[in-house]
C-alpha cells in the first residue's frame, strides 16, 4: 500500500472567538457549522476551515504570514467590495499572478488570508 496524503482542513488561530466567528460569517454569507469557545468549524463545499482560540489552550503561535490560507472565489469585484464593508486591510493588492487574480487581506484576527480568482 501506497501512502497517500490528503487536505480537507486547516485553522486559523484566533484571538476573539466571536469577533472571529462574526467575520467570517459576513465574509463567507454563511452560518458557522460547529460552534465552540475553543474550535469552531465553517463547512465550505466539505472543506473544514476551522477557527482555534489557541490562547485559550494556552498554545503560542506566532500570527503572521508564513503561512496563507487560499480562499478562490468566482466574483473578485464582489470580494473586495465585501471586504471593504468589512474594513479589512488590504496587505498584497490585487495583482494578476498566471491566470488567478490574487490579493491578501488581513482578517479581524490579524491574519493574513489570500483571495484567488480565475480570469475568465
Amino acid at each position: 500500500m501506497n501512502l497517500s496524503f490528503a487536505i480537507n482542513s486547516l485553522y486559523v488561530c484566533v484571538k476573539d472567538m466571536n469577533r472571529a466567528i462574526e467575520f467570517y460569517e459576513k465574509l463567507l454569507g454563511q452560518k458557522v457549522t460547529e460552534k465552540d469557545e475553543i474550535y469552531s468549524v465553517f463547512d465550505i463545499r466539505g472543506f473544514r476551515y476551522g477557527l482555534f482560540a489557541n490562547e485559550k489552550m494556552k498554545e503560542r503561535k506566532v500570527y503572521g504570514n508564513n503561512c496563507l490560507p487560499s480562499l478562490a472565489v468566482n466574483d473578485m469585484e464582489a470580494v473586495q467590495n465585501r471586504l471593504q464593508e468589512l474594513g479589512c486591510k488590504i496587505a498584497f493588492p490585487l495583482t494578476i499572478i498566471g491566470k488567478n487574480k490574487v490579493l491578501e487581506f488581513t482578517d479581524s484576527e490579524g491574519n493574513d488570508i489570500e483571495v484567488t480568482c480565475r480570469i475568465k
